[in-house]
């Protein structure tokens, strides 16, 4: 008995491709808000401090002067100054934009960075902005704020939207190109004397080689109906993005120190 050949007519067509919606990530920011609240706080202190004591020195009340970045200080061993300026402020202007930009960028990227690698990338960039800072203000270096810190968030921002820009489309390439633009107007602004923009770049490059090794991937995943965004980035990923920024910016200021 002879066998005939299926048809091309009786083969069934693929489905054509559809579009799908799949919830984002929901959590609330709770790191983003902490910081702030911390970061006001202390900035309470700062102003009661003045108002009590006065200015010790010039125009650096006491917490400036145990936790602001001063290069002598930390040449002489007071490593937590690559830390602790993200705390400290310089006026109500200047806590008021820093604390906006983090709200304004925090609030999104750790829903979907999650609490802890947001915690991270915000610790990360304020100290891979202060080694930097250190290295290229001479002797008398000094600066506080969290631009530092808030610098390393935008940076991640484009390295997150890059990742996934086939899941976020067109979204993504217009907070890559918001976020590039943000970056370009506030480096030129800190080309006016007073602000330390070395601190900015820093703050850039330890956020970007952090969130290009640990930003979330998303993935969709399950089946019809109830597909679901799965993280595709491994923990050793972020392991290595942190350790890469530890080891990088801290060996720049072991260097910096003993030069």
């Amino acid at each position: 008995m002879n066998e005939i050949p299926a048809s091309p007519l009786n083969v069934e067509p693929a489905p054509a491709p559809r579009e799908v919606r799949v919830a984002l990530p929901t959590m609330v920011p709770t790191v983003t808000y902490t910081i702030i609240g911390f970061t006001a706080l202390i900035y309470i202190l700062q102003l009661a401090s003045v108002a009590f004591f006065g200015y010790p020195a010039g125009q650096i009340d006491w917490l400036e002067i145990y936790g602001a970045r001063f290069n002598m200080a930390i040449r002489a061993g007071e490593l937590w100054r690559f830390i602790t300026p993200v705390f400290l402020h310089g006026s109500v202007m200047h806590i008021f934009f820093n604390m906006y930009a983090l709200l304004s960028i925090g609030t999104l990227l750790e829903k979907h960075f999650g609490h802890g690698r947001f915690a991270a990338l915000y610790f990360l960039g304020a100290f891979s902005g202060n080694v930097f800072s250190f290295l290229l203000t001479g002797e008398n270096g000094y600066s506080v704020g969290a631009s530092t810190a808030v610098f390393g968030l935008v940076a991640a921002e484009v390295a997150f939207f890059y990742h996934n820009r086939k899941l976020f489309g067109g979204q993504a390439k217009q907070a890559i190109g918001n976020a590039l633009f943000i970056i370009a107007v506030n480096l030129f602004i800190g080309l006016t004397p007073g602000i330390d923009n070395w601190g900015h770049v820093g703050g850039l490059l330890g956020g970007a080689i952090f969130a290009w090794f640990a930003s979330p991937r998303w993935e969709v995943a399950g089946s019809f109906p109830d597909f679901h965004l799965h993280d595709a980035r491994e923990f050793r990923d972020i392991v290595l993005g942190g350790g890469l920024v530890v080891i990088l910016f801290g060996m720049l200021a072991v260097w910096g120190m003993f030069r």
